[in-house]
């Protein structure tokens, strides 16, 4: 009898979370591009996590099995926490999005202090409030949303990482 080979579950997590960060991220590029919604501060922020964690993550996944174990677990480690960054991020947008703290003073506030000059300035850039939901889908809005799909990702580099470790040891 033939032995079979298990699947490699470390890889195919990690994958997962690639093609997840990737949808995530052409998800919020469609809704500006082709559904008209306007990113406010904390939402490009929140962007930053995906270009800057899902290249690391390619490259790990391209180059598996010729990374030096200890650069895949810092290559690994690094991508989780810039994940566990972008689950802060999208908390702290939605908690702002619900009035339940404060947002950025650059992008929420009640708009004291603006003058009938300013109207006049077409060279002044519009500023979109980080506190006014733009879309909700089931009663969560798109930086809650981030925050629930960054957690899936973090989960999944985490499982990842386990599962690495474990074949290791066996």
């Amino acid at each position: 009898m033939a032995a079979t080979r298990s699947l490699p579950t470390d890889k195919i997590a990690a994958g997962i979370a690639f093609v997840l960060g990737f949808a995530a991220i052409a998800g919020a590029w469609g809704s500006q591009l082709f559904g008209g919604l306007v990113p406010c501060e904390l939402c490009l922020e929140q962007r930053l996590a995906y270009y800057w964690g899902l290249p690391i993550l390619a490259l790990v996944l391209l180059l598996w099995n010729r990374l030096p174990l200890l650069v895949w677990y810092i290559a690994m480690g690094i991508v989780a926490l810039i994940f566990v960054w972008s689950t802060y991020m999208g908390g702290y947008h939605a908690g702002v999005e619900w009035g339940f703290w404060p947002g950025p003073t650059a992008c929420t506030g009640t708009g004291d202090g603006i003058s009938f000059n300013d109207l006049n300035n077409i060279d002044a850039a519009r500023v979109i409030p980080c506190d006014a939901v733009q879309f909700r889908f089931l009663g969560i809005s798109l930086a809650g949303y981030n925050a629930l799909v960054s957690l899936v990702i973090v989960a999944l580099l985490v499982f990842s990482i386990i599962k690495q470790a474990q074949g290791r040891r066996a």
